[in-house]
Formats: C-alpha cells, sequence, structure tokens
C-alpha cells in the first residue's frame, strides 16, 4: 500500500510539473507544434530528433505522444472479452544549447500510471556531421526499432514481437557514445552509432518467466550503476540510398552476470551477445520494413535445455496507401492497408537426449486497416492470429483477436 501511495505522490508530481511546462510555453511554441508534420525520418539515427514539436526556436520545446486501443481476443475458444487500455502517455522536452549542444528527454506513463519511466535524457555534442558525443540516459542502437518506436509512426497497434521479446526494446540505459554520417555518393548515405552503457543484468535467467529472457534482464538500478563493472557495447552501422530505403547492422555485446562482490571474483563471467539486421524499402507507393535479430547466451552448467543459449526472431510489414483524398472533414487523409509476418524463437536447438527440436515458438500474421488523419495522427483495426507452441512441442495454443486502437503526436 505504501508503494502504491509513494508512487501516487510521485505521478502528481509529475503531472503538476508538466502542466506548469505546458501553461508556460507561449502559443507560438503550440502552433507551430501544431502545424509541423512529422519531417521525413531519412535515417533510423535521425528519428530522434524527427518530431513535430521541435521548434527552432531556442527555447525549450514540450511535446509527445499518446497511444490507446481496444482488444478482443480468443485463445481456444475461450475469451476474456471486451477491454480498453491508455497504453501510453510519453512528454518529451527538448532545448537547443547553444549552436553545437543540444538536450532531448522523454517521460513514459504506460496504462495509466501503472509504470513511469524516464526513458530519454540525452546531451549531444556536435563536432561535425561526421562526429558527434552523446552521453546521458539513451536508447542503444539495437536494430531500427530500439531508437524509432514511437507509435505514430507504425500502422499495428503492438510492437514487434521481435523487437520486445528478442530485442528488449524498448531499451534505455545510461550510456556515452559517439554517432555521425557521411555521405560517400550523391544519393548514398552512411551512419554509425557506438555506445558503451551499463548493461543489462541477471534477471536474464533469473525471472518469473521461466525461460532466458532479454526483456527481464532490465534493472531497477540501471540508471544508477552496473551490476557487475563491465560495461555493454552496442553499435549499428547503415547505409541509405535516397528514395530506396536503409539497411542496417547492429550489434549488442554484455556480461550481464554479477560475478564480483566487493570486488572479489566469486562466478564465471556470462555474456549475452545480440546480431540484428533491419531494413526499410520504398517501392513506389508500397513500404516495406523488417528486422531480424539473434542471441546467445552463455548459461550456468546444467541449465542448458531447460534455458535458452540461443534465441531469434524476425518480422516483415508491409503497407499500402489505397486512398489519398479528403474525408471526414481532413483535407489530407489516407487510407492505407498493412500486413505483418512475424515469427519467434525463445529456445533454437534440440533436446540432447532425444534429439527432437526444442520448441517455445510464437508465429503470427497481423492484417490492418489504418486512417491516417495527417501525418502525425492515426487511427488503426487490426485483427491477429497466433500460433504458440510450449518447450516440448504439445499441440499448439491458437489466439486471434481484433484491435482497434489511435496514436498521435501533439
Amino acid at each position: 500500500m505504501s508503494i502504491r501511495r509513494s508512487r501516487l505522490q510521485n505521478t502528481r508530481v509529475v503531472a503538476a510539473i508538466v502542466y506548469s511546462l505546458l501553461i508556460v510555453r507561449t502559443t507560438q511554441a503550440q502552433s507551430d507544434s501544431t502545424r509541423r508534420s512529422i519531417r521525413d525520418t531519412a535515417t533510423v539515427q535521425g528519428s530522434i530528433y524527427s518530431r513535430p514539436f521541435i521548434a527552432t526556436s531556442s527555447r525549450v520545446s514540450v511535446g509527445g505522444y499518446v497511444e490507446g486501443n481496444s482488444n478482443y481476443f480468443v485463445e481456444d475458444g475461450l475469451t476474456e472479452g471486451f477491454s480498453m487500455e491508455l497504453r501510453r502517455f510519453n512528454i518529451f522536452l527538448y532545448a537547443p544549447l547553444g549552436p553545437r549542444l543540444r538536450f532531448f528527454s522523454e517521460l513514459e506513463f504506460e496504462h495509466g500510471t501503472e509504470e513511469i519511466s524516464l526513458e530519454t535524457a540525452q546531451l549531444d555534442l556536435q563536432v561535425t556531421p561526421a562526429f558527434a558525443l552523446r552521453m546521458g540516459i539513451v536508447l542503444p542502437p539495437i536494430g531500427a526499432f530500439n531508437q524509432n518506436h514511437d507509435s505514430p509512426r507504425w500502422e499495428f497497434v503492438d510492437r514487434p514481437l521481435v523487437s520486445t521479446r528478442i530485442i528488449p526494446s524498448t531499451l534505455s540505459d545510461v550510456g556515452v557514445g559517439m554517432y555521425g554520417r557521411a555521405r560517400p555518393g550523391r544519393r548514398t548515405s552512411m551512419t554509425y552509432d557506438a555506445y558503451l552503457t551499463n548493461g543489462l543484468g541477471d534477471g536474464i535467467i533469473n525471472n518469473v518467466a521461466g525461460r532466458t529472457s532479454l526483456p527481464a534482464g532490465k534493472r531497477v538500478e540501471q540508471f544508477a550503476e552496473d551490476n557487475n563493472g563491465s560495461p555493454a557495447l552496442s553499435g549499428r552501422v547503415a547505409v541509405q540510398r535516397h528514395g530506396v530505403g536503409e539497411l542496417g547492422v547492429s550489434y549488442y555485446g554484455a556480461v550481464y552476470n554479477r560475478f564480483r562482490v566487493d570486488g572479489a571474483r566469486v562466478d564465471d563471467a556470462r555474456r549475452v551477445t545480440i546480431a540484428a539486421v533491419d531494413f526499410s524499402l520504398a517501392l513506389g507507393r508500397l513500404s516495406v520494413r523488417g528486422e531480424l535479430a539473434r542471441v546467445a547466451v552463455v548459461l550456468p552448467r546444467g541449465l542448458e535445455e531447460v534455458l535458452a543459449t540461443r534465441q531469434q526472431g524476425a518480422h516483415v510489414d508491409v503497407v499500402l496507401p489505397v486512398l489519398r483524398r479528403a474525408m471526414l472533414g481532413l483535407p489530407n487523409a489516407t487510407i492505407s492497408v498493412a500486413l505483418r509476418a512475424e515469427y519467434v524463437d525463445f529456445n533454437v536447438g534440440r533436446f540432447a537426449s532425444t534429439g527432437a527440436p526444442i520448441r517455445d515458438d510464437i508465429v503470427a500474421l497481423v492484417s490492418g486497416l489504418s486512417l491516417r488523419a495527417n501525418a502525425n495522427t492515426v487511427f488503426k483495426a487490426n485483427y491477429r492470429r497466433e500460433k504458440t507452441r510450449d518447450l516440448l512441442g504439445n499441440p499448439a495454443t491458437h489466439r486471434g483477436g481484433y484491435q482497434v486502437g489511435f496514436a498521435t503526436y501533439f
């Protein structure tokens, strides 16, 4: 009860601060934000600052996004009925601090006030376009989604499974790094990102899920200290072709367990590694994007097969605008159809005793219809079908259902 009371008090304090900031902001900044549509996210790297609220003035800008949805699912003939949720309410703060300095932060409220977190609080020093320093609470560049996950940019209600259950997006961490962009050709550019951060923790294997889980490796004290004094290294290199798309390759590696206590070594250092490939492609009006990731985890002896040493997953999204016209009083509305195919395998391998494949996987297909009122606001309707198999490969569980939602920048 005391924890709930403390959380409620914190929520009220945060709400008061945000409300004060919104009142203090002038109407000019607000009109700037509403006039500006989402600027073309030319690169995944640039998506952090491609938010419509960021003004060109020298003062602090306030913005954010909100998303909500309804759910109705049936699993093997059983249902819990219809429900609604306000999934996220995020507040952005941006401040240009000088000719080469800028600050950006994001405060996230999930499921109302069930979870409140500081997702980003970063200071950038841009020496040249090809070299900049970043420090603070950052988003490690693992795949594309971890840095480019704002709901108004996606046509689907749920986030991709591979980007949330294999890659633990969104992953925020304290660290320092560098990034930059070069143009080897008139229509071609290249970007790089490299960071040192505190890293994931023992929850990867010590968790209530009973399986290897990188999302469970996020630590409460992650913004305060490293659990083992061995920082995580992450990086992404990508190439972009104007009018065609982007291809990125990324890596994340860290020692996840606490192997030192008071300076004395008490255990072997065990590593977790993520390798990912992401892409986006424009084919006329058709847009295609996706992500593929593989995870390798070193386990304590005797836990192989029960917990996973390898995991993998992928998703592909295809979106086609089918109608652009004024409708419902909206001068520039767009209706699109969308399709997502996704797959995750939480335990890749075979049982040593029988040679049978280890299962524990999910295959899903999601169809969608979206209405973009403008570049910043989207209404979504999805139908999802998925098949889940347990570790032993028992008869699969079938789940299907409908989701209707919205997402908008403000």
